[in-house]
């Protein structure tokens, strides 16, 4: 009897142990990130997630969205000249921030859900078609015949003819076309008088060529970049791996 009793005692200890012991939790830990202009404090469990894992989403959504190359806008043939006699150069040099930004891509560390998965693949997509078009440019301003070699050649066909074309009357209409104002817009006598200036320039070939390659630019950018996250789902998505966040923003 002496030991059934004993038996009985040892098990209620062990349950009043239990009992009190309390449930052992997961220490939050602290993430800080900035995102259109507030510096934010996100707190995560570390059981759930781990912190190289909310660093490259994080990185796939604010840092790395900025195009990692030099900007190619000419407006002048001073630009104009400096981008041909240079293409060379700076075509290396775009290959060389292209292969830097591949790699940083790549090597991200994603938190593991197929939104993010869909997001790693589109920003790899895009910028291997900003490569392609900033080497399509430099190679065009070098010489715009091999503009009909590039693979926005049939979406933005109307200006490559036009650069290519041996009849400059063609191609001074479709430049003078950029400045005519569109079906239902009010004509700006400023763009008009931008135009004239520019016709009556004596390098006017050359002023023809930087607009009509801008056109061809903005023309096959629109061909393949996304639109833009206005409802911001992907940064709400990318928040819930926070158990609490906290924000400083600027005042508006």
């Amino acid at each position: 009897m002496n030991k059934l009793f004993t038996g009985l005692s040892l098990a209620l200890c062990v349950m009043m142990t239990a009992q009190k012991a309390p449930a052992k939790k997961s220490s939050l830990v602290l993430y800080s990130y900035q995102t259109f202009g507030c510096d934010v404090k996100g707190y995560f469990d570390p059981s759930k997630y781990k912190k190289e894992e909310i660093d490259g989403t994080y990185k796939l959504l604010y840092p790395l969205t900025w195009s990692p190359f030099t900007s190619l806008i000419v407006f002048n043939p001073v630009k104009y000249d400096k981008v041909r006699s240079n293409s060379t150069q700076l075509l290396q040099q775009t290959e060389k921030e292209y292969l830097e930004r591949k790699k940083e891509l790549e090597e991200l560390k994603l938190i593991d859900l197929p939104i993010w998965k869909k997001q790693h693949e589109e920003a790899l997509t895009l910028l291997e078609n900003e490569y392609q078009l900033n080497k399509a440019l430099l190679m065009g301003y070098a010489d715009p015949q091999s503009l009909k070699n590039s693979k926005f050649y049939t979406t933005c066909k109307e200006y490559a003819d036009a650069m290519t074309t041996k009849d400059k009357e063609k191609m001074y209409t479709v430049w003078k076309g950029l400045f005519e104002p569109k079906k239902g817009e009010e004509p700006y006598s400023g763009t008009k008088d931008a135009f004239n200036a520019k016709w009556n320039d004596p390098r006017k070939e050359d002023y023809a060529i930087i607009d009509l390659m801008n056109a061809f630019n903005n023309c096959a950018n629109h061909s393949f970049r996304p639109k833009a996250d206005e409802e911001n789902t992907l940064f709400t998505t990318f928040e819930k791996v926070f158990v609490k966040v906290k924000r400083d923003c600027d005042e508006p």
